[in-house]
């Protein structure tokens, strides 16, 4: 029976050097003088403190630029508000999402059942196996999950036959 497995995977280490990368930019820009602006990291999440709501929205722009440029998914980021921090100063945290949470599983599991193609699916931790016997159901499978927006990017490993 073939199988495959979807995840939700984001590369640690391309967040890493994309990190470094903003901070870098941002350590020579002259509109980034003298506000103090950083770019903490912790492999979960990212936190920008800056000057400014405004400082803290253009560090964002120059992250996700330095993101997208490293191939890494702009859906896999989770923005939360900009708050006040500590001096007048703000501060904005950025959450990296890994793995499908149980509530996303079960809707794509859903929207592959309404498919009424002949699959099974199973919700294993924090991927989904999907096993049919043919090769074609399943990257037919593929091809509706590609189609759908599950706001979190979507992996297909482990293909065999």
């Amino acid at each position: 029976m073939a199988s495959f497995d979807v995840v939700s995977r984001v590369d640690v280490q391309e967040v890493e050097n994309a990190v470094n990368q903003a901070r870098k930019e941002i350590a020579q820009r002259y509109d980034f003088k003298d506000t103090g602006s950083e770019i903490l990291w912790d492999r979960k999440s990212i936190t920008i403190v800056s000057a400014n709501d405004f400082k803290v929205r253009a560090i964002v722009d120059v992250l996700q630029s330095k993101l997208a440029r490293r191939g890494v998914p702009l859906k896999a980021l989770k923005h939360r508000t900009v708050e006040p921090a500590a001096g007048g100063r703000a501060r904005l945290t950025i959450e990296l999402q890994q793995g499908i949470d149980a509530e996303r599983a079960r809707t794509v599991v859903k929207v592959l059942k309404e498919s009424k193609l002949k699959i099974q699916m199973q919700i294993l931790d924090e991927q989904i196996r999907v096993q049919g016997k043919k090769k074609d159901d399943l990257q037919a499978a593929i091809r509706i999950l590609r189609e759908h927006d599950f706001e979190i990017p979507l992996q297909f490993v482990n293909f065999r036959d």
